[in-house]
């Protein structure tokens, strides 16, 4: 009898630290070597993933589901690089119907309503008070792990908007106040947020928050760019980022939007105004950058003429992505417009057609990147 290789005889954790330092196209082709391998790799979670388009998941369940069943959608998602739509199962997680709403690299964070045993759980680690509540989780979907952060109360899942960087530093945002979670912490610190007005597509990024307020009058939109630096255990209070050579570019586009941009760079995208008249029609749908070390801003794209044609007549749109990729959704329109400024074949506007569903439930998203080597 042949002799099973000493490989096979290493443990399954050692395995993975070994694998997770490939490409998961090379993972991919690994699972083809024997049918250890396959069992080893073959689960959902080797999909190729790298710098996918997480649109949120289809609508939840009926509200009665059967006692223990775990009813989880697959979560739709588009691969720009081979353009491709994949299904990603979460039915690892014991909740009901988790909700992505953030990214970091190789971690997804959630809301989701504790079953009985992890609300039990729950219960244990962070002690709350009240447990009739959704809970916020990281998860990495590759190697099927999960961890609950501290326990939040419900007006946060309902109002906060949810803030992650690289570092797994976490911010839970509203208009008054903000809660910040350093990694594998026990606790959430609480700051005031001191903003004009509720803020616009935050994002975390290099030790600071970023967002959009609004300071206009109720006739007017007058959007502002506000920063502030976080530590340790304190936060400094939010103010504006300006300068005097910034000139009027923030009351260029209407509907700004901020998307993390490449390196040092923050992303405001918007539609181009054709004047400064209140109700002045937009051109187009502009991409501005802004260089954090130079803090000054330069023009990246513009949506071609016959692709915004489909966006004008409408009142709202939504933008998100990372680096130089951004998508742009609409209700109603079907598809999503991406820009991809280092697209292979070099056309950095296209349409991503066939979208699972009826097209409204992808009106949001953001980036994954998926990365075996990383612990909730």
């Amino acid at each position: 009898m042949e002799e099973e290789p000493p490989i096979y005889r290493l443990p399954h954790d050692t395995l993975h630290q070994i694998f997770s330092s490939l490409p998961l196209r090379q993972i991919i082709l690994c699972r083809s070597l024997s049918k250890f391998f396959l069992h080893l790799l073959s689960t959902p979670s080797f999909l190729h993933l790298l710098s996918t388009t997480l649109p949120p998941p289809p609508p939840p369940p009926p509200p009665h589901p059967p006692p223990h069943h775990h009813h989880h959608s697959p979560l739709p998602l588009f691969d720009p690089d081979h353009n491709t739509w994949l299904h990603f199962p979460l039915d690892f997680l014991p909740f009901h119907s988790p909700l992505p709403v953030a990214s970091s690299p190789g971690l997804l964070y959630l809301w989701a309503q504790p079953q009985p045993q992890a609300q039990a759980q729950a219960q244990a680690q962070a002690h709350p008070t009240n447990t009739n509540t959704k809970s916020l989780l990281a998860c990495n979907p590759l190697t099927r792990t999960f961890r609950l952060l501290p326990h939040l109360g419900s007006a946060w899942s309902r109002h906060g908007t949810v803030l992650v960087d690289s570092n797994q530093r976490v911010m839970v945002l509203t208009e008054l106040a903000a809660l910040y979670c350093q990694p594998h912490s026990t606790k959430w610190l609480k700051f005031s947020s001191n903003l004009p007005s509720k803020p616009r597509s935050p994002l975390l990024m290099n030790d600071s928050a970023y967002a959009l307020c609004d300071v206009g009058s109720p006739w007017r939109s007058h959007w502002k760019l506000y920063t502030c630096r976080l530590a340790a255990a304190s936060a400094s209070p939010w103010h504006r980022l300006d300068r005097p050579h910034w000139g009027d570019v923030l009351d260029v586009l209407r509907r700004p939007r901020l998307v993390r941009g490449l390196g040092n760079r923050i992303l405001m995208v918007g539609g181009l105004k054709s004047s400064f008249a209140l109700n002045a029609p937009c051109s187009t749908l502009l991409v501005l950058r802004l260089d954090l070390d130079t803090l000054r801003w330069d023009e990246a794209a513009r949506m071609p003429h016959d692709m915004f044609k489909c966006f004008r007549d409408s009142t709202k749109f939504k933008a998100f992505g990372a680096a130089d990729r951004v998508c742009f959704s609409a209700k109603r329109i079907g598809k999503l417009a991406l820009w991809d400024r280092h697209a292979a074949d070099g056309v950095e506007w296209r349409w991503i057609d066939n979208l699972p569903g009826n097209g409204d439930g992808l009106y949001r998203g953001f980036v994954f990147e998926g990365r075996l080597n990383a612990v909730p």
